[in-house]
Order: C-alpha cells, then sequence, then structure tokens
C-alpha cells in the first residue's frame, strides 16, 4: 500500500483573537492549518482573510512566511506529519476542492467559539472555525473519527490523531530553519 503526507500545523500568533482563545483552551496552540506541502507555502483553514483585519474571517490559503505569520513573527507553530493512504490523499484534496470552489461563500464562525466554550455545538451553514473546518475535512475524507462533532473540536483534539510525528515545533521567525523546512523534508 501506498501512502501519502499530509501536515498539521497548529499555531499561536499573538493576534487579540489568538490571545482571547488562549485565556479558555487547554494547550498554548489555538489556530489550526492544514497543509499538503512540506514548505508551508499553502495552508488551508479558516482565519483572517486580511491580516490587518481581524474581522474579516473566512476560508483562506495561509504561508507560514507571509501574512499574519510574518505581522506576528514571534508566532509559535507545532507541526504533525501525518501518514495516510493515497486514498485518503485524494479524498481528502477533493474535499477540500469542493470548499475552495466556493471559497467566497464561507465564512468564519466566530459565534461556533462560544460554543466550544459552553460545550454546545453551534452549526452554521458555510461558517466553520479553523479546528472545526480541519476536523471536517479529516472525517469526510475517512482519515480519522473524532468523538466530538466538528462544532466541538479544539486544537487539542487534533493532537490525539494516529499516524502523526511531531515535524517541527518552535518560533516562525526569519532567523528560524523552519523557513528552509523544505531542505529538511528532502
Amino acid at each position: 500500500m501506498n501512502y501519502k503526507n499530509i501536515y498539521l500545523v497548529f499555531s499561536k500568533t499573538g493576534t487579540w483573537l489568538s490571545q482571547a482563545i488562549n485565556l479558555f483552551s487547554d494547550t498554548k496552540y489555538v489556530h489550526t492549518s492544514l497543509s499538503f506541502d512540506p514548505t508551508f507555502e499553502e495552508m488551508y483553514s479558516f482565519g483572517r482573510i486580511n491580516p490587518d483585519n481581524p474581522f474579516s474571517g473566512g476560508l483562506v490559503k495561509e504561508n507560514i512566511h507571509k501574512g499574519v505569520y510574518k505581522k506576528f513573527s514571534q508566532s509559535e507553530c507545532l507541526i504533525y506529519k501525518v501518514k495516510i493512504t493515497e486514498e485518503q490523499y485524494y479524498n481528502l484534496k477533493e474535499t477540500l476542492e469542493g470548499f475552495l470552489k466556493n471559497q467566497d461563500q464561507y465564512r468564519y464562525n466566530f459565534i461556533g467559539l462560544f460554543g466550544v466554550l459552553l460545550n454546545m455545538p453551534i452549526k452554521r451553514k458555510n461558517h466553520y472555525f479553523c479546528t472545526q473546518f480541519v476536523s471536517e475535512l479529516l472525517i469526510r475524507s475517512k482519515i480519522c473519527h473524532f468523538d466530538k462533532s466538528p462544532e466541538l473540536m479544539r486544537p487539542a483534539d487534533l493532537f490525539k490523531i494516529n499516524n502523526k510525528e511531531v515535524y517541527y515545533q518552535g518560533l516562525i521567525n526569519n532567523n528560524n530553519p523552519l523557513l528552509n523546512i523544505y531542505e529538511m523534508a528532502v
């Protein structure tokens, strides 16, 4: 059987929303992204559409070297490399492509964050927060199953995923080898 790798990127950026979520979180990493790319120049999540406007949230393609990560250069991250089957990999790509085709219809699920805090799932059509989105992708692609609905998922819940290994943990900044991580991956 052939396998492929995906990457789960957990980060703490220092934005006001990140700091607020961190007050109620059981982990320091409060943002979750998914990448197929070991250079992390293409990561997918729900977050700021415009790095300078915290209220412009939706489905975003992130780059670990630009946007919010560049603006908050002392961001910290934990990256897991997850081994999955080729079938799961292609299912995941197809599921993501479905979201990307209708990218302009999706919004950030701010209200859903309160649902997580209160342990009451709040499902809103075309609205996701980062971990809800990544969990939904993983479930739909049959990569994993969780005991919680995506609307209640926290980054720490994704730490329990199988077939993972720590790929990187540390600061994201210009003096960091993470910027050259592709060379490490090859």
